[in-house]
């Protein structure tokens, strides 16, 4: 039995209603994730060794509500069948949480590190890693806005940004790795402040992916490795 044009309608207003909320829940999760990553950067900076164990308790959130939006995409997918542009949105919505609650575990293992380097006597923080934790929380913002905003341009200047930011991975680690060498007693801090700069380039490489997620729904064609062209 053919449907009538005002039961298609009505089809395609509940989808539009069912769509917002999951944008809605999108946005939530990216506020949690990045204020995760936040807090995770300042506990390294401030020694906060309390605002790291609320970040490391705060994962669960991020991990409960990723995983309630990936069953709504399921679901929507299933019972709407959405074509063309509708299905590439939820598509990448369904991609995109998942290099957010990435991002959330990343913002975890920084604060795991900040509590490693409290048992052990203070030294200085490593001077451009700070820098680096700015860049990279501003690519993740940047692409989230991208996917609001639908802005392929937005899009490619992030996927642009991370090669900075494997710049200064590579900088950074090799000045701690000579420090580790001239000075045995900086081989446990320092790996760990290796560690935070590995985990601070993945979060660029996350922010990378949600961007090319960016470009292939608005423009329907994949561009992973490839956005900034």
């Amino acid at each position: 039995m053919a449907t009538g044009p005002e039961e298609k309608s009505q089809v395609k207003d509940k989808f539009s209603r069912n769509l917002a909320t999951v944008r809605d829940d999108l946005k939530e999760l990216g506020v949690l994730a990045v204020a995760a990553l936040e807090q995770s950067v300042r506990a390294v900076v401030t020694r906060d060794e309390d605002l790291a164990r609320r970040v490391i308790a705060g994962d669960l959130a991020v991990n409960s509500l990723e995983e309630a939006i990936d069953r709504e995409c399921v679901r929507l997918i299933a019972l709407f069948q959405p074509v063309a542009g509708d299905l590439r949105q939820l598509m990448a919505v369904d991609h995109i949480i998942t290099e957010l609650e990435r991002i959330g575990d990343s913002a975890t293992n920084i604060a795991e590190e900040v509590l490693a380097l409290g048992q052990l006597p203070p030294r200085a923080i490593h001077p451009r890693l700070e820098f680096m934790a700015q860049s990279v929380q501003e690519m993740v913002r940047q692409s989230l806005e991208a996917f609001f905003r639908s802005n392929c341009h937005l899009a490619r200047q992030v996927c642009l940004a991370d090669d900075d930011v494997d710049f200064l991975d590579q900088a950074i680690i090799q000045d701690l790795l000579r420090e580790m060498a001239g000075a045995p007693r900086a081989i446990v801090p320092s790996q760990s402040q290796i560690n935070i700069v590995r985990n601070l380039e993945r979060v660029g490489d996350h922010a990378t992916n949600i961007a090319e997620q960016v470009v292939y729904m608005v423009e329907g064609q994949s561009v992973r490795h490839r956005c900034q062209g």
